[in-house]
């Protein structure tokens, strides 16, 4: 059980990017999904989670109304739509998988909910 993130770069305040997280051998979208970030000398935190099949999903407040979970249709992928950017959305961003599937109405946004972790992509907004 492996996730791959990438989509990752150094865009200016206001634009946007795409990450993706790929699941190895695996339907992704049949696990819980969240994203996490962390910045230099802080703390990694929750971005947002989902749950399998997509049916519930939450955004921590600096998340909401800017960024977005989708997946594909095949189940394999995962995006983060990262909009209108800022220096403080800056860190690596880590995909992570796992959870108790039976639990398909929440999700969670802590990490230890999660037993599977990418390695990360760098997001760098400066101008």
């Amino acid at each position: 059980l492996q996730v791959v993130e990438s989509g990752g770069g150094v865009v200016q305040p206001g634009e946007s990017l795409r990450l993706s997280c790929v699941g190895s051998d695996f339907t992704l979208t049949s696990w819980h999904v969240a994203w996490f970030r962390q910045a230099p000398g802080k703390d990694r935190e929750a971005v947002a989670c989902r749950s399998p099949r997509n049916t519930a999903s939450k955004y921590s407040d600096f998340a909401k109304g800017r960024f977005r979970m989708t997946g594909t249709s095949a189940g394999s992928t995962v995006f983060l739509q990262l909009n209108d950017l800022t220096p403080e959305d800056s860190g690596v961003y880590y995909c992570a998988a796992g959870g108790d599937t039976t639990i398909v109405n929440s999700c969670r946004m802590q990490r230890s909910a999660y037993r599977t972790w990418g390695q990360g992509t760098q997001v760098t907004v400066s101008s």
